[in-house]
């Protein structure tokens, strides 16, 4: 038997796979619960299309019955004009303050409100005395209170009226509905009943009720306002009085003179003082005074200690000047005649004492601007001090008169104040007076609601459309629960998105003929699917193709054998020595696939009955080899438990290249355990007709449990057709490309 290799993943996705997978059994599905698939979705429409047809089916029906059995209703509409402000007789003048334009949403929204509120219907019942009707409560579908309704909370001879009473306030505004449009001021009061007369009553006493009811509103918060203004008046009258008497008194007695403003204060009163005003002239004088004897001092203490003719006021004087000149001259002359005449000559004597004269004149006369300089100083320094001592005094006698004038201006405010209330009161009081009688209202009747002519309710079309709308949602929603709680294993991407381990083959589903000879075909599609799990298998490990390998599944029928059977098969094909155990002592099945004979096989090498050699079976296939698991022991259990599976296994790693153990189910069976500890790896054969993800997840935890390593799984007997998702491209010619070719063409 020959046939081609072809890998169904590459040996990169293998090892990726392997690494990015977490070990089996231990990472639950991290997939979004619902992903849109839209193959997927198609596919659940068209499993479940007669469920689907069924829930439209009977949620139409229901809701045609439905349609059938409601009470015809009739819907009145009135409509009203709420503005935000009245029209203003005197301007500004309302007593209620007007909704500001931003606020104009909150004050409509609480004008439909009061149209709802209780207190409103309460008054439209009284007014159109309909809790003593029996057609209204006929109207609005309540029944009628009678005696037998009465409670302990309606007591006396009033109870049953008052129980009539608010059972009709509540079925009014159970049927009242009020609707405000966006962007609009008009109100539409909508009444529904059985009745279209009271429907149109209703409505439209319900609009005069509340148009009535704000004008009420306005004319009692006037009246109010008024009655309330006349008692404020009258004592803030009496405050202002006393306030301006006491005003007077005390500036009497004080002696503080209380004169009218001027110009821009010419409303305003003011006090006299004529202290603070000689206070600020002589504090004006004594600063200049200051001054002045600041710049003498400085004058005086610059020359002080300097020599006469140093000091620039003297050389500057023009007396003084004149004299230097003079000197000056005299020195000359005296020079003249020192050249040509002796010491003792008289007019050399003559000169000298003319120059020692004006000398003297000149040091004398700036002696005395000197002396001038210091009496200008001490003048204005006594000046100054004599001016300070009057400041004194003057601020002594303003801090008294201030400290009198504290008490004046805490009067005078008082008194500003209470008139200030008093003329703002009679001002409002008169407007309030002025606009009594003006009957202005911001809310006015715009259509007046008429019989409707046809009932609003039930609609035929608009309730088979919200029927179809539920059957559609419920049929939504039972075909995702189905999907959602359905753990069966039927494609690929199930077996790594349910099971967390890698897929390392896929054989598909047989339509009909025997599995046999579907393998001997080398060009099969079952033969061309386990040619590519041996590729698979030879990269899923770090060192290849496992040495020993267990085969096993959760239950039994699900291709276990068979795989194992396939597996040896190719192996020994590719020119590998490779031995085939039966490890299912429970129900031996290879050596009916091989057509072996009925030789002792693995029982009788774990019970010490007899050696490898002597159960070793040679098949007719070349390089295959098998064991039986023949005889069918009492407690198969027992056996592979006691320990000489491991020597065997050891002893077969050494004799032969591979060998493939086919296993027994695992579920509520410790033999499979017992044979995958000792394998090097372990493939799950999962069947996708009828594998439940429950079983498997079970299956994978005991190998976890005992620490076997699972190699990955194979997805045996799979049906594209069952499957409506991304394993559409598996289809029946995945492994069919050149299977009709003639060899050589």
């Amino acid at each position: 038997m020959t046939g081609r290799v072809e890998p169904m993943l590459s040996p990169q996705a293998v090892s990726l796979l392997r690494r990015d997978t977490p070990p089996a059994g231990e990472a639950e599905d991290n997939s979004p619960t619902f992903e849109l698939d839209f193959s997927r979705l198609i596919y659940s429409i068209r499993r479940n299309i007669w469920w689907i047809g069924a829930i439209v089916i009977g949620a139409l029906a229901c809701g045609i019955v439905a349609t059938l059995l409601m009470t015809p209703r009739y819907v009145a509409t009135s409509r009203v004009l709420i503005e935000q402000q009245t029209d203003q007789i005197i301007e500004n003048k309302d007593v209620s303050p007007a909704a500001a334009y931003q606020d104009a949403d909150r004050f409509l929204q609480t004008q439909v409100d009061v149209i709802r509120s209780r207190a409103l219907a309460a008054k439209v019942v009284d007014e159109g005395g309909f809790a003593q009707e029996p057609t209204f409560f006929e109207a609005v579908d309540t029944p009628m209170p009678g005696e037998a309704d009465l409670n302990y909370q309606y007591r006396g001879a009033e109870g049953l009226k008052r129980l009539r009473r608010d059972a009709a306030i509540e079925a009014l505004q159970r049927n009242l509905a009020v609707s405000l449009p966006n962007d609009s001021r008009l109100v539409a009061i909508s009444f529904s009943d059985s009745n279209p007369s009271y429907a149109a009553k209703v409505a439209n006493l319900v609009a005069e009720s509340y148009i009535s009811s704000n004008l009420a509103r306005k004319f009692d918060s006037s009246s109010y306002a008024r009655d309330y203004l006349s008692q404020q008046l009258e004592q803030a009258r009496i405050r202002l009085e006393q306030s301006e008497r006491d005003l007077n008194q005390y500036s009497r007695a004080a002696g503080l003179v209380r004169v009218q403003g001027q110009g821009q204060n010419a409303d305003r009163e003011a006090t006299l003082s004529v202290t603070n005003d000689t206070l600020v002239q002589v504090n004006g004088a004594a600063s200049q005074a200051t001054a002045e004897r600041t710049s003498a001092e400085d004058r005086w203490n610059s020359v002080k200690n300097s020599a006469v003719l140093t000091i620039p006021q003297v050389l500057e004087n023009p007396a003084v000047q004149g004299l230097i000149r003079q000197r000056s001259e005299v020195e000359m002359q005296l020079a003249q005649e020192a050249s040509r005449h002796l010491g003792g000559h008289p007019t050399v004597t003559a000169l000298q004492a003319q120059v020692v004269r004006l000398s003297g004149q000149i040091e004398a006369l700036g002696r005395s601007i000197k002396s001038s300089l210091l009496l200008e100083y001490e003048a204005a320094r006594d000046k100054e001090t004599s001016l300070q001592r009057q400041v004194r005094d003057l601020r002594s006698a303003a801090l008294s008169e201030q400290d009198r004038g504290v008490q004046y201006n805490i009067l005078k405010r008082v008194a500003e104040t209470n008139r200030s209330l008093y003329d703002t009161l009679l001002g409002r009081y008169n407007e309030l007076n002025a606009t009594a009688g003006a009957a202005s209202n911001n809310v006015s009747l715009v259509d007046r609601a008429e019989v409707p002519r046809s009932p609003a309710s039930p609609k035929l079309v608009l309730n088979l459309a919200l029927a179809l709308l539920i059957g559609a949602l419920g049929s939504g929603i039972f075909v995702f629960a189905r999907e959602h709680f359905d753990d069966a294993i039927r494609a690929p991407e199930d077996v790594e998105r349910k099971l967390s381990v890698p897929l390392l083959g896929l054989v598909p589903q047989i339509a009909q003929g025997d599995v046999k000879e579907e393998l001997e075909d080398p060009k099969s599609s079952v033969s061309e699917a386990y040619n590519s799990l041996i590729a698979n298998l030879r990269y899923a490990g770090v060192d290849g193709f496992p040495k020993i390998l267990t085969v096993t599944s959760s239950r039994a029928g699900e291709g276990k054998s068979t795989t194992s059977l396939a597996i040896a098969e190719r192996l020994a094909v590719l020119g590998q020595r490779v031995l085939l155990i039966d490890g299912d002592l429970r129900r031996p099945t290879v050596h009916k696939l091989l057509d072996l004979p009925k030789k002792p096989g693995l029982t009788a090498i774990l019970t010490g009955e007899e050696s490898l050699e002597n159960v070793l079976i040679a098949t007719a296939i070349p390089n295959l080899h098998a064991i039986t698991a023949l005889p069918t022991p009492v407690n198969p259990s027992i056996l592979l438990g006691n320990g000489r599976i491991e020597g065997l296994v050891d002893y077969c790693r050494a004799r032969f290249d591979q060998v493939i153990i086919d296993s027994p189910p695992m579920l509520g069976l410790s033999d499979a355990a017992s044979l995958s500890v000792a394998a090097d790896a372990t493939l799950l054969v999962v069947d996708a007709s009828q594998g439940q993800r429950g079983s498997i997840k079970s299956t994978l935890r005991r190998l976890q449990l005992v620490r076997a390593p699972v190699v990955g799984a194979l997805l045996t007997k799979f049906d594209p057709k069952t499957t409506g998702n991304a394993s559409g491209y598996y289809g029946y010619d995945y492994y069919e490309y050149g299977r009709g070719e003639k060899t050589g063409e």
